[in-house]
C-alpha cells in the first residue's frame, strides 16, 4: 500500500508525477500555471491513479499523496475480506449476528447502498453471495482443486440472501437473521474512488480524475478547459486491452463489469468471477460488459456488478425504467455488438 513520486522529498511518499504541462497563461494573467499531476500506488489488490489540476506545488502533492494513501487504508481496514483484522472480517467470524452489531458510518453507508441495489436488480447484486464466491475459488482462499459439486453449491446457496441483513440508521448497526458471510469486492473499490473524491474536495482540488482497478470518478475540467475523456474496454483475451467506445464524464462516475477480466478454464468451460446468486454458478450468457455511469461511484460499480449478472435483455429494461446511462457490449457469432440506453447518448463522443 504505497504510493510512488518523481524527485521524492521523503522515502515514505512514493511518488506524484506531472503527467501534461499546460501553457494556461493568457494575455497578462498573473494566475499560476495549471498542469495535471498523478498520484499514484497500490490498494485493496490493484492499482490507483488519480489526476489532479494544480498549481506546481511539491509540498502540497506530497501532503495530498499521504492523505489519499490513509483515505484508503481506513476503507480498506473496515470492508476487506482479505484482512482478518478488518471491521467487516470481525462481523463474519460472529457466531451470532441476530443481535445489532455496531457498524461504522462508512461500512453502514455502503451496506445500505448495496441492498437498494440488490432491490433495483431483483437480487443479482447480493453481497451475501461471498461463500458460493470462494467456493468457485474467487475469494481469499484461492482457486480450488475441484469445481464444486451440485450438492454443495445448493447447500451454500441456501444460506445466502441479501434480505437476511437487517440494517439500522441510528445509532449504524447491522445484523441478520441467520450466519451471513459479506463480500463487498462489488462495491468497496467504487466507495474508495468516492472517498478520494470527497477528500479532495475538502482539500480545496476542484479539478481532479480518480481511478481505483477500473472505477471512476471526475471533477471539473482539464487546464485547457475541456472535459475528461475515458475509454471502454474492449473485451479482449487477457493482457490484450484495445479501446471500444470514447466518452466525455464530466463530474461524474463510471465502472465496468466484464466477464472476460477475471476467470479460469476448467474441464473445457471459462469459469467468470462475477457468480450469480439465484443459480450459484458463473455467469455463461452473451452480456461481455457493461458501464455504467452515475452520480457516484460506489452507485455505478454495484450496478455495472449487477446488470453484468442479469444479462443484456433484462438489464436494459431495468437501465432504461429507471434512466441510468449503461453501455452493453454483447458476444455474437459475427464478433461484438454494441447497444446503449437513451440515457447514455449524451455522454458519446462523435
Amino acid at each position: 500500500m504505497t504510493c510512488s513520486i518523481v524527485q521524492p522529498a521523503r522515502a515514505a511518499v512514493a511518488s506524484i508525477f506531472m503527467m501534461l504541462a499546460v501553457a494556461a497563461l493568457a494575455g497578462c494573467s498573473f494566475q499560476p500555471e495549471e498542469k495535471v499531476w498523478e498520484i499514484s500506488g497500490q490498494m485493496f489488490g490493484t492499482r490507483y491513479h488519480i489526476s489532479v489540476v494544480l498549481p506546481e506545488d511539491q509540498e502540497r502533492m506530497e501532503a495530498l499523496a499521504q492523505g489519499i494513501e490513509d483515505a484508503l487504508e481506513g476503507v480498506d481496514a473496515s470492508m476487506s475480506t482479505w484482512r482478518e483484522d478488518s471491521e467487516l472480517s470481525q462481523f463474519n467470524r460472529l457466531e451470532d449476528q441476530s443481535d445489532w452489531t455496531s457498524v461504522s458510518d462508512a461500512l453502514y453507508e455502503v451496506l445500505a447502498r448495496s441492498q437498494e441495489i440488490s432491490a433495483l436488480t431483483e437480487g443479482a447484486f447480493d453481497i451475501t453471495i461471498g461463500p458460493v464466491v470462494n467456493l468457485w475459488g474467487f475469494g481469499p482462499d484461492g482457486r480450488p482443486v475441484e469445481t464444486p459439486t451440485e450438492e454443495e453449491l445448493a447447500r451454500k446457496l441456501a444460506e445466502t440472501g441479501f434480505e437476511k441483513l437487517s440494517l439500522r440508521a441510528d445509532p449504524p448497526a447491522l445484523k441478520a437473521s441467520s450466519h451471513q458471510y459479506i463480500d463487498l469486492s462489488g462495491i468497496a473499490k467504487g466507495y474508495g474512488v468516492d472517498v478520494v473524491a470527497r477528500y479532495l474536495d475538502r482539500e480545496g482540488v476542484e479539478a481532479y480524475l480518480v481511478e481505483i482497478g477500473g472505477e471512476i470518478r471526475t471533477q471539473g475540467q482539464k487546464p485547457d478547459g475541456s472535459v475528461w475523456r475515458l475509454a471502454i474496454e474492449q473485451p479482449a483475451e487477457k493482457g490484450k486491452q484495445t479501446v471500444n467506445r470514447i466518452v466525455n464524464l464530466p463530474s461524474m462516475a463510471m465502472a465496468t463489469s466484464g466477464d472476460y477480466r477475471n476467470y479460469y478454464e476448467s474441464e473445457g468451460r471459462r469459469l467468470s468471477h462475477t457468480i450469480d446468486p439465484e443459480t450459484g454458478h458463473p455467469i455463461e450468457h452473451h452480456l461481455a460488459s457493461v458501464t455504467v455511469i452515475t452520480d457516484d461511484s460506489m452507485t455505478a460499480d454495484a450496478l455495472a456488478t449487477g446488470f453484468t449478472v442479469m444479462g443484456y435483455e433484462r438489464a436494459k429494461a431495468v437501465a432504461t425504467r429507471e434512466n441510468i446511462p449503461a453501455y452493453f457490449i454483447i458476444r455474437t457469432d459475427n464478433g461484438f455488438e454494441s447497444h446503449q440506453t437513451p440515457a447514455f447518448s449524451s455522454y458519446v463522443t462523435q
